[in-house]
């Protein structure tokens, strides 16, 4: 039978159109909508109204509210007049059967089932936030990452650290809540992608509908009108601006005045391709080294300024940044803030080679479990920092929830000093994280201070060369020490999404089970390319013995590989199914 030939043709339409939708997005509601329209095209009888639809398969309330939705909007299109309830057509059928009586009776009200709206910056209000960003008619969606990163600025909870540190509950919790009533839905493994759906649209609007959506809305776009008129970073001579001063201004404005500074350039494969310079010379006593510290930094939500507070009684006044890459790092600056102009370099400051990723235990337990562990460790590498200290605060946590854990950080411990070359540094508290930090000022004084600094223009580098010549520099002049200027390394760490064909490359081949960095790394000396490496396959033939020299390729062309970086052969298999197709 035809859809146009059923007794419920218009019905019939809006549960194909949807059904079509979910198939497209491959959501969990195909089920229910499949059901829903094979059970009304079967059905002889013609239907008034959606509510009456709830005896067939496939329909209950939820769908026969969005039905009726449609239905109001179908008729004040058309100017038709909106069907009668069931319910209210027999309470009206009743009363006139019970005569003068009933009218004398006050009416019934019947109970309407209240809109779900989500508290006020809770974190399933953040996480609708944050998906209704995306464009409503196009299937895109957004990974975990980049979900947490346009959600947290609506929430108050932190959406990676719990604020009971005996328990795991962040506010991405609500994320289950989100699932289960259907507003959100997931797909995609490993990495899980989310969007919302109709049901979540609608409530995202409910929210922007409500009163408090729209006054910190309007604040904040005052806010940024404000901003965006003040200077864009904030010296350590301006002792007289308050934290949350400090926080403001730099969060909004950084990212925007640095992202173009350094351009993508071409992709470089060779040493040979890389650019020739004459460094600027800083000489010592013309600057002072000092301590950069994240503005997100933070003891607790209700106690935002005390790492900062405690390093000034230490003897360290920090600037406060919002920084691209770590938590803390350390800058030379320049007591003549035209220095570096007058030689074609921009800014007054200079990035030195020490960085400090600092992590709370159950942090790190949580970045292990989504992800983020591997991802904030790439991000570190490609910063080009010769010296990553990786902080970990073992604060006080459940024994039975951190035994469930303790191998899976143990071994990530393991892996950051011995793969990446990390310094691990274990504080028991955050004060140890802050005496640490001091005495590790005082020591960067005395050392750098005393020194020249090369530094390399930044018209010489782009994105794509500037990993590849920091290496080649290094691995050249080991003992000289060659920096960039902060707001160069603000714009090479702010294109994250700009990553180099070597950093494609690498993340491709880690993809494959039991494939580490550094076999990825030694793989990649040997192919430079995933085109190289398709090619390679391809030169083994098709035949039987094609595909066993295919299996054999990356195991037989590495085998002077010894320890971790050995490749077996189990593995050389793996990656020629993968890669050759084998």
């Amino acid at each position: 039978m035809e859809d146009s030939e059923c007794a419920n043709a218009q019905f019939l339409a809006w549960v194909k159109e949807w059904l079509d939708i979910a198939r497209e997005r491959n959501s969990k509601g195909v089920t229910a909508y499949r059901n829903a329209y094979e059970s009304l095209k079967a059905c002889p009888i013609a239907f008034e109204h959606p509510a009456s639809l709830q005896q067939l398969k496939g329909f209950g309330p939820k769908l026969c509210e969005r039905l009726e939705d449609k239905l109001k909007q179908y008729c004040q299109q058309n100017g038709l007049p909106m069907p009668e309830h069931p319910q209210v057509r027999k309470a009206n059928e009743r009363a006139q059967q019970e005569g003068g009586d009933a009218e004398a009776r006050p009416k019934k009200k019947t109970r309407q089932p209240k809109a779900y709206v989500p508290a006020f910056r809770s974190g399933a209000y953040a996480l609708i936030l944050g998906l209704s960003h995306l464009p409503e008619d196009v299937s895109s969606s957004l990974t975990k990452t980049e979900l947490i990163e346009a959600a947290q600025p609506h929430c108050d909870a932190s959406f990676t650290t719990p604020v009971d540190t005996t328990k795991f509950y962040t506010a991405w919790s609500s994320m289950k809540t989100l699932v289960q009533k259907e507003l959100v839905y997931e797909r995609g493994r490993p990495l899980r992608r989310y969007a919302l759906t109709d049901e979540g649209w609608a409530v995202a609007k409910r929210i922007k509908e409500t009163a408090q959506w729209q006054d910190e809305n309007r604040s904040n776009m005052q806010q940024g009108s404000n901003l965006r008129q003040q200077p864009p970073s904030i010296t350590v001579e301006d002792e007289g601006l308050m934290p949350n001063v400090y926080e403001a201004v730099t969060t909004a404005d950084e990212p925007s005045i640095y992202k173009n500074i350094v351009s993508d350039g071409p992709v470089v494969l060779e040493d040979e391709d890389l650019p020739t310079f004459t460094p600027i010379i800083l000489s010592p006593g013309s600057f002072t080294v000092h301590l950069l510290l994240d503005v997100r930094e933070v003891r607790a939500k209700t106690d935002r300024d005390y790492m900062q507070e405690e390093l000034v009684k230490q003897g360290v006044k920090p600037i406060m940044r919002s920084l691209e890459v770590g938590d803390v790092q350390w800058i030379a600056k320049c007591h003549d803030p035209s220095l570096l102009s007058r030689h074609g370099a921009e800014g007054d400051e200079i990035v030195l080679d020490w960085i400090v990723e600092r992590k709370r235990l159950d942090d790190l337990i949580g970045s292990i479990k989504d992800g983020r562990f591997h991802e904030q460790k790439f991000r570190l590498n490609r910063a080009g920092v010769k010296k990553v200290v990786y902080l970990i605060e073992e604060i006080s946590m459940d024994s039975a929830a951190y035994q469930r854990y303790e191998e899976a950080v143990q071994s990530a411990i393991a892996s950051t000093q011995v793969v990446n070359g990390y310094f691990v540094k274990r504080t028991q508290k955050i004060d140890d994280t802050i005496k640490y930090l001091a005495k590790l000022t005082a020591m960067l004084k005395r050392t750098y201070e005393k020194k020249q600094l090369l530094v390399i223009p930044t018209k010489v580098i782009t994105a794509q060369n500037y990993s590849r010549l920091i290496q080649h520099l290094r691995e050249k002049e080991p003992s000289v020490g060659y920096y960039v200027t902060y707001p160069a390394f603000a714009s090479l760490a702010s294109k994250s999404e700009t990553m180099t064909l070597r950093d494609i490359f690498l993340k491709m081949l880690m993809t494959t089970k039991g494939l580490t960095g550094e076999r990825a790394l030694e793989i990649q000396r040997r192919w430079k390319t995933p085109h190289d490496f398709v090619k390679a396959f391809h030169a083994c033939g098709t035949d039987e013995q094609g595909k066993k020299r295919k299996k054999e390729l990356v195991c037989s062309d590495l085998s002077h590989l010894i320890g971790r970086k050995k490749i077996s052969r189990p593995l050389s298999h793996k990656i020629a199914e993968v890669w050759g197709d084998a």
